[in-house]
């Protein structure tokens, strides 16, 4: 197995940002959240995730807006975010500021009223009945049939029409392993004549990387989560983390501590989390792979956004977490260490307490070292010849003469992060 395309040159050292746009502001339109956009960059945040677009079926809508991945047409706009002309307003400015923009598609399934209920009833998959139906147990939406070749042709048409009409960068493709493989390769392939584009899917399987450039880093998200209660070691992690090790050349990993659907269904990070929760952040800009941040987390927002109801972020408070992102940010395009270096994991006598490596390419070097414990005090000795010159921290900006050998100390939940500085 290997990859068929390539990913862009611009999103390999890159970051994605997730917009909630109905939760974003009070308004829930385009106009309003492109308001954000300058603070957005200045940040450092670089690709832009549109949660859909699209508008939302009427029939078995649940709560009083519904599901944004219910829709019932793939070449509209959701009328609450406002119109065309809108959304071609927000991509022009976002590419003015140097942003790239993705859209959210939304393959497996429609609404139950989707204009192609009536115009195409054979596009869909049908229960004993004759009904529609879906295997997964969301009432709210039925599955589409990719056995039919017509609806293959014109799912790809209307992705075509995003990036034809508005000029979009790329798609997130919501749950693509219940999508076979081959439709995705159709589609990158039809869609990428138009111009080349990012491709982002919902799945950890390996063998989607041959259509895809990133895919989540679900399984390291899961045994993270089990690791705060207890239920795995550090060393689960470290396997996780070897299996992505062993994907396709050049695939890449999303890693993550919310989104929308862990923020509404399991919890803030904080829930998730507890005091571990901007190490494990820390974590997801500094390993190989592509870090996502989720509306709201600069603030933090420590609150669940309803998903099927009006219930805005509350921007109304300081931005505690600006410069801890901005930092991150800044150094993953600054040190081509934590986009094309080599990682070593170091060794400690906290094996199962703290996270330590160190990355390396060519002179530049970042070490990063985590306690994802309750303990405090906690010391790793960090004996790597890599080690060796003048660091800065991340964080505080104070400079240090490291060597061989140098010892540190971690209070619970604490995060060093230390990048070398030429003299």
């Amino acid at each position: 197995m290997s990859k068929i395309f390539s990913m862009v040159d611009w999103a390999k050292d890159s970051n994605i940002y997730e917009v909630n746009i109905r939760q974003y502001t009070q308004e829930g339109s385009f106009q309003a959240f492109a308001k954000h956009l300058p603070r957005l960059k200045d940040m450092g945040v670089e690709i832009l995730w549109l949660m859909p677009i699209t508008p939302i079926s009427q029939k078995e809508r649940l709560g009083s807006l519904g599901s944004y991945y219910a829709c019932s047409s793939y070449t509209k706009i959701n009328p609450e975010f406002g119109n065309l002309n809108d959304f071609k307003q927000l991509v022009d400015t976002a590419h003015q500021l140097g942003f790239k923009l993705i859209i959210d598609w939304v393959a497996n399934h429609s609404g139950w009223d989707h204009h192609w209920t009536f115009e195409h009833p054979d596009w869909y998959l049908k229960d004993a009945q004759g009904g529609f139906t879906e295997v997964n147990g969301w009432k709210d939406v039925i599955d589409l049939d990719y056995r039919q070749m017509a609806m293959r042709q014109a799912m790809i048409k209307a992705m075509q029409y995003w990036v034809r009409e508005c000029g979009i960068d790329g798609f997130r493709c919501d749950m693509a392993h219940l999508v076979p493989l081959e439709f995705w390769l159709e589609a990158r392939m039809q869609c990428d004549a138009i111009k080349p584009l990012f491709w982002l899917a919902e799945c950890d399987q390996p063998s989607y990387h041959q259509a895809f450039d990133l895919s989540y880093a679900w399984n390291w998200m899961h045994v993270t989560e089990k690791h705060v209660k207890g239920e795995a070691t550090l060393n689960h992690i470290h396997n996780s983390l070897h299996s992505y090790s062993q994907y396709p050349f050049n695939a890449t990993k999303l890693y993550f501590t919310s989104n929308h659907d862990e923020n509404s269904w399991n919890g803030t990070e904080y829930e998730k989390y507890g005091h571990t929760a901007k190490a494990w952040w820390v974590f997801s800009a500094t390993w190989q792979g592509l870090p996502l941040i989720y509306s709201g987390q600069e603030i933090p927002n420590k609150r669940r956004l309803k998903f099927f109801d009006k219930d805005a972020i509350d921007w109304n408070q300081p931005f505690t977490l600006e410069p801890f992102f901005k930092n991150l940010l800044a150094l993953r395009k600054s040190n081509k260490a934590l986009s094309l270096g080599e990682t070593f994991v170091l060794p400690s006598n906290h094996s199962d307490e703290i996270m330590g490596y160190i990355r390396k390419y060519g002179q530049q070097v970042v070490l990063v070292l985590l306690n994802l414990s309750d303990k405090n005090a906690l010391k790793i000795t960090v004996d790597h010849p890599w080690l060796n010159g003048c660091y800065e921290s991340l964080f505080t900006q104070m400079q240090y003469n490291f060597q061989p050998g140098e010892s540190f100390e971690l209070m619970a939940g604490d995060y060093l992060v230390y990048h070398s500085v030429s003299q």
